[in-house]
């Protein structure tokens, strides 16, 4: 062992005196002590073999051990490990170059944040800059991250420790066709509903009051919820009827996730910002940041950029991306990603038509999740809104777990996020471990 610790036994114990664990009860913790990783796989400190199928947070798209990434970051230690983000560097400018030739082409620059919150915080800051506005509307089953600004935007219940919360944010329902209020005919006739729900709701707010409308243009740790056909070419609409910023929150969808470098590009849409992070150094540097379209860069070219961050495009952030973008197009990524999922979609399927304990089944792409319900006439959800009172989607991945199936839930959904250099034959293997673990739910509904 290194650092000192003489066991594995003794950095738990160690762990668990000092740190404060994030989204938990510090009592109840036993967190599993990782020795090393490679591939998609990492290995506990009692040797047991664990298939990472969530992608850590969702970000790790490369998996561990990436050789391109690791060595970037080397070089970048030795030659410079900080400069003030006032400073032209090379890694800084080409990750810059980059990232805005990836985006959709109305992109014109990036601000560089730590992560996906702070680039939330700021894509808020930018849009009241460049409106003059102050409401920002963003939906209820999202989120958007946990610090103050990103947390207001935040909708599900990891946003209350927070209210009352920040004058000016405004929540709006999503498109959750699973859980529809009634039936409808068509996915074209719910895009109508609630697009027609989201007008009126801007015009009673007052349209010249409203900065940005913040939304993930794939839902992600609320379910992987896919918009419906035209929704969100209809809330581009909207935002330019009524001079409103479109931001798209890609922190989560975006770098290959659903088979394109950004979610949005699945519809063909151009926001007026895209925040992002987790997969664009995918968790071996921490980096997040906003592009803003060249009408917004444009303005701070005469007016103030009033944000900053101490490590802004910090150099090893920059490095690790650059040969994470790099990677992405010499393992020609986005295409195998397209291929796994038609595979992961089929597999899916078949989980849903064969356990009653599985309501839904949700995919795009590497991103997906599966719903468990009581009823599959009723949707009602295996457990309720907010609550869990009996810890039920906790034993459940904790079956998972025990048969070396790394994952996470949330509500009622059970989150399938592989690395995206999963192989066929890892995907098939470890989806016959979900199979065989909702048989066992199956008995529990």
């Amino acid at each position: 062992m290194r650092y000192g610790f003489k066991n594995a036994e003794e950095v738990k114990e160690t762990s668990l005196k000092y740190n404060l664990h994030s989204w938990s009860v510090q009592g109840k913790l036993n967190p599993a002590v990782v020795e090393k990783a490679e591939g998609i796989y990492y290995y506990t400190a009692d040797g047991k073999k664990m298939a990472d199928m969530s992608s850590q947070l969702v970000n790790l798209n490369v998996g561990y051990g990436n050789k391109d990434i690791i060595d970037a970051i080397k070089e970048q230690a030795e030659k410079l490990a900080y400069i003030s983000p006032a400073y032209a560097i090379d890694c800084r400018s080409k990750l810059a170059e980059m990232v805005v030739k990836a985006a959709p082409k109305n992109m014109g620059k990036v601000f560089f944040t730590l992560g996906g919150a702070d680039a939330n915080e700021n894509a808020i800051k930018i849009a009241k800059l460049v409106t003059g506005r102050y409401k920002i509307f963003s939906r209820y089953r999202a989120y958007h991250g946990s610090s103050f600004g990103a947390g207001n935007l935040t909708g599900e219940p990891r946003r209350y420790t927070l209210e009352p919360g920040i004058p000016g944010f405004v929540k709006f329902t999503d498109p959750y066709l699973y859980h529809a209020p009634f039936p409808f005919e068509s996915e074209e006739q719910a895009t109508e509903y609630y697009l027609g729900q989201l007008r009126d709701q801007i015009i009673y707010e007052n349209p010249d009051a409203v900065a940005a409308i913040v939304m993930e243009s794939v839902t992600g740790s609320n379910g992987i919820i896919i918009p419906p056909k035209g929704y969100l070419q209809g809330v581009r609409k909207i935002c330019d009827e009524f001079g409103i910023m479109m931001v798209c929150d890609e922190v989560m969808a975006g770098w290959g996730r659903t088979g394109e470098y950004f979610a949005c590009e699945n519809w063909g849409i151009e926001p007026d910002m895209i925040t992002f992070a987790k997969g664009v150094t995918c968790g071996y540097a921490p980096l997040g940041g906003v592009i803003v379209s060249k009408k917004i860069a444009e303005f701070f070219d005469t007016h103030k950029l009033d944000c900053g961050l101490t490590y802004s495009a910090h150099p090893l952030g920059c490095a690790a991306g650059v040969a994470c973008l790099n990677f992405y197009e010499k393992e020609h990524i986005m295409d195998k990603v397209k291929e796994r999922g038609k595979q992961l979609g089929a597999l899916l399927e078949d989980i849903k038509a064969k356990h009653k304990s599985v309501g839904d089944v949700r995919y795009i792409g590497l991103f997906s999740c599966v719903e468990l319900t009581k009823d599959k006439a009723t949707h009602e959800p295996l457990v309720p809104f907010g609550k869990d009172p009996e810890g039920i989607m906790g034993k459940i991945v904790g079956m998972l777990k025990a048969k070396g199936f790394n994952t996470y839930s949330h509500e009622a959904c059970i989150f399938v996020c592989p690395p995206l250099i999963i192989t066929e034959e890892e995907l098939a293997e470890n989806m016959a471990i979900l199979d065989e673990v909702l048989t066992e739910v199956d008995k529990m509904v």
